[in-house]
């Protein structure tokens, strides 16, 4: 996971430090002006929403008022023509006997009624038509054609009872009933009320006719008396089933609304991008809606966002440039510096380039300090290669005894040959042989190969003297075999399972040797089936194992380990433990 960070790391990292500097500087400026800009915007975004919002919702309360003074002059109508004892008294006679001359009385009756509505004095600025039906529907109007629209057929008193708005009339009971359409015409500029027309000489108040007034749209221009620039408005009639929409001035086309209840149809206009506040009118109960482009509104707001990126910009171009400037000053002195770097390579010992005292001009005076001083290095260093030559001199001197050795060595070998004396003869060998690894020409460290063939000569020698009573088992990983150890770590194990487990014991002995790796760790184990050791302690401040433990914390450090196990009878283990620090091979192991 490491080595995979350090590639993605050494992958991506910008080489040039004016990069560096570059890109340093626009990730600390620009984000922050971003953040300030969209939470500018978002703030101003919603407070200028929750602002209008509040605003046309007090516009619509106040729409509300002047709605109800013009619903109630039309109810205050209703009443006066239900009340005017002239229409009703031709109303009931219509209803109790045919008139001789129907046309007559038709037109009569309309002429009643026109001057009922004339005698009242009420605003008929916004009523287009007033009708009154008697109850087998036969029908009197003012304003209009006295007949039924779009019911007037041979089952007309069918059709109309068979209505929405007639069953409203009566469920109502006399009461003015708002209905957000033109009973009559289904005209999209008009919208009628209903009343039932009841006898008042009755004592269950029987019911004598049908009073409907058709009243234009042009109303709402007097409720809604804003601005188009500011939006629009629409006026829901909520129907129990599905809302109509009475009046609207706020959408080109209301026919993209699905059918629903008011709030279906208000979802719908927030999911198309309107603010959209509501108030509910007292008299009708219909919902007035005033609704506006969320855009349109935004367009202020959007400013602070054109702003905000205009100023990030230009603090990217002046991040860009200050960085190329202070990039500058940085890395120019460094270029001085590896100039020189590169001329002291190519003999140069005197620099006349001067420095800022800034950190980098620091450097660049130590090198010039480092090149002065290095003059009277290269004179200690004269000196020293002298005493080093005299040094080696004295090495090959000390090299005449062990050569002197592996001679004498070399000569009783061929000697004991000559006389066929085979384990003389080899037991000259082995020696010479382990001499030789365990000098190792002066190194420190050894591979596992020659530390393990080292051993095996020592083997050979032991066995020589004790008629090969010893068996020595080796079991090493071959993959460790090509890995550099400290020299002289093993045998010394070895040399001690012999003398301390197997030589007291009576008979013949094991010695397995045992090598692998464990989590990154190098595991040796020697194990033997001797005496075992009863005192511990006594053994193991003993020259040999204290010597192998000394060394192999010096060595390997702390997380080096020594451990002992031993059975009396039965055998010891003795076991080390240690880390490599980078992994060195021998080639010819």
């Amino acid at each position: 996971m490491k080595n995979r960070l350090r590639y993605l790391k050494s992958r991506f990292r910008l080489q040039r430090l004016r990069s560096r500097f570059l890109v340093a500087m626009i990730i600390i400026s620009l984000p922050p002006i971003m953040i300030v800009g969209y939470m500018s915007f978002d703030i101003a975004k919603n407070t200028l929403m929750e602002t209008n919002a509040q605003t046309y919702e007090n516009h619509l309360e106040t729409s509300s008022e002047v709605a109800d003074l013009l619903f109630r002059n039309i109810i205050n109508m209703n009443r006066s023509i239900v009340v005017n004892n002239e229409v009703r008294e031709v109303l009931s006679n219509s209803n109790t006997a045919q008139s001789t001359e129907p046309e007559l009385t038709s037109e009569w009756t309309s002429n009643r009624l026109q001057k009922a509505i004339n005698n009242n004095q009420f605003d008929t600025k916004f009523v287009n038509s007033i009708c009154v039906f008697n109850l087998e529907f036969k029908t009197f109007c003012a304003g209009r054609s006295d007949d039924a629209g779009v019911y007037e057929k041979p089952d007309k008193i069918k059709l109309i009872q068979q209505t929405d708005w007639y069953t409203s009339a009566l469920q109502d009971q006399g009461k003015v009933v708002f209905l957000g359409y033109d009973v009559l015409d289904h005209s999209k500029n008009s919208f009628s009320t209903v009343k039932l027309f009841r006898d008042a000489s009755s004592p269950s108040g029987q019911t004598i006719g049908l009073l409907v007034v058709n009243i234009s749209t042009d109303i709402f221009t007097n409720i809604f008396n804003e601005n188009s620039n500011a939006g629009g408005f629409m006026a829901l009639d909520n129907s129990p089933e599905r809302s109509k929409v009475v009046f609207n001035n706020g959408l080109t086309d209301n026919s993209t609304l699905k059918e629903g209840d008011s709030e279906s149809l208000i979802h719908q206009l927030m999911q198309s991008g309107y603010l959209v506040s509501q108030y509910k009118n007292q008299t009708t109960d219909w919902t007035f809606i005033h609704l506006i482009k969320v855009n349109e509104l935004l367009k202020q707001s959007n400013q602070i966002r054109t702003i905000t990126t205009l100023i990030a910009g230009s603090m990217g171009v002046i991040a860009l440039l200050y960085s190329i400037f202070i990039s500058g000053s940085i890395t120019r002195p460094l270029l001085q510096i590896k100039k020189m770097m590169v001329d002291w390579t190519k003999g140069a010992r005197e620099f006349e380039e001067t420095f800022e005292q800034d950190e980098v001009g620091t450097i660049g005076e130590t090198f010039k300090r480092v090149v002065s001083e290095n003059k009277e290095l290269n004179e200690r260093l004269i000196h020293a290669q002298l005493k080093e030559r005299e040094a080696e001199l004295r090495a090959l001197q000390a090299q005449i005894k062990p050569h002197f050795l592996y001679n004498t060595l070399d000569s009783i070998y061929w000697m004991a040959a000559l006389q066929k004396n085979h384990d003389v003869a080899q037991m000259a060998i082995s020696l010479s042989e382990s001499f030789k690894l365990s000098l190792n020409k002066g190194k420190d460290t050894i591979s596992v190969y020659k530390e393990l063939k080292h051993i095996e000569h020592y083997m050979t020698i032991q066995n020589i003297r004790y008629h090969n009573r010893f068996q020595y088992i080796e079991e090493v990983e071959p993959a460790l075999m090509g890995m550099e150890i400290m020299k002289l770590l093993l045998q010394p194990l070895v040399e001690n399972a012999i003398y301390h487990g197997l030589e007291p014991k009576v008979g013949e002995g094991t010695i397995r040797l045992t090598g692998k790796r464990d989590d990154g760790y190098l595991v040796f184990t020697v194990e033997d089936n001797g005496v075992g050791i009863a005192d511990l302690a006594a053994t193991e401040q003993g020259y040999g194992l204290k010597n192998v433990r000394e060394r192999l914390t010096l060595y390997y450090g702390t997380t080096s380990s020594l451990t002992i196990s031993s059975v009396v009878n039965q055998g010891t283990q003795i076991q080390i433990r240690f880390q490599l620090f980078g992994e060195k091979r021998d080639t010819d192991a």
